[in-house]
């Protein structure tokens, strides 16, 4: 009777680790700017379906793609998507119509021009996805956003795409800071001009909480006006740049020297425990 006794209790004991190291917030990263964050059950994902590379970027493997649409773990119970705008190497309209009918539980928050998008893609019959689509109306200088659904915390601000003031100002680049389950946050910057005065214009706003991590394209590192809005404005614990093209060494060692000591996404299907503040 004592040993089964005991084998109960080796056995709770595994299940609870098991259940610890499941609840450990963490990114995944499927490619270029795709992200799936998990914090225990609640999870996110970032710009996770596009098609084009544009010779540049990785595209996400065919497997983890299907992996995505099945809802094999981890990809399972994803509460909500979010896209930074639409561009190729970040939103599929095609691809996103396809996966919101696959995965009816899931709600999608993206800038009107993406949703736009989607709309001209979809047929009268999809027209009930939309009731999972939050299209968001934001131009540049406007107030953030603030929603809560659930167990997430929505922020969303307009900051401008990289390239400004000369080109893509029309572009709708929405910077994403959610929070998860009141305990993890995470910024996702899309394709974010590094220029502090973007971030100088809303300072209540980023003084508001301070992110766990935060998801910058790796140029933020490369340029001193980047890391000055990173260490200055945004202050996260822990930052890894994405949106890195696939010809960046994957050794450290071997980068560029002003981006050497910055952590980077680079390979589909790694990793990362998310930070403590």
């Amino acid at each position: 009777m004592r040993r089964k006794n005991f084998a109960y209790v080796i056995l709770f004991i595994s299940l609870s680790l098991i259940s610890r190291a499941d609840a450990t917030p963490k990114a995944h990263y499927l490619a270029n700017e795709g992200v799936l964050i998990t914090n225990g059950e609640v999870k996110v994902l970032f710009d996770p379906l596009f098609d084009n590379s544009y010779g540049i970027y990785q595209l996400l493997p065919t497997d983890m793609q299907e992996a995505l649409f099945a809802g094999t773990p981890p990809y399972d119970g994803i509460d909500a998507i979010f896209i930074s705008h639409h561009h190729g190497d970040h939103f599929s309209p095609a691809l996103m119509l396809s996966f919101l009918k696959a995965r009816e539980d899931i709600r999608l928050y993206a800038p009107k021009q993406a949703v736009t998008a989607l709309r001209a893609v979809a047929g009268a019959k999809d027209e009930q996805i939309f009731d999972r689509v939050a299209g968001l109306a934001l131009n540049t200088g406007d107030e953030s956003i603030t929603l809560t659904v659930g167990d997430l915390l929505i922020e969303a601000t307009r900051i401008p795409h990289s390239g400004w003031p000369v080109s893509r100002t029309d572009i709708e680049n929405i910077a994403f800071r959610v929070t998860l389950n009141k305990t993890v946050t995470v910024l996702h910057l899309g394709d974010a001009d590094p220029n502090p005065a973007h971030f100088l214009s809303f300072p209540e706003h980023w003084e508001d909480h301070e992110p766990n991590l935060a998801l910058p394209p790796y140029w933020f590192f490369g340029s001193k006006g980047g890391q000055y809005t990173l260490s200055e404005y945004i202050k996260p614990a822990q930052s890894i740049g994405i949106h890195v093209p696939t010809e960046m060494p994957k050794d450290p060692a071997d980068r560029p020297a002003e981006i050497r000591d910055y952590d980077l996404f680079t390979t589909p299907g790694e990793s990362r425990t998310i930070a403590a503040k």
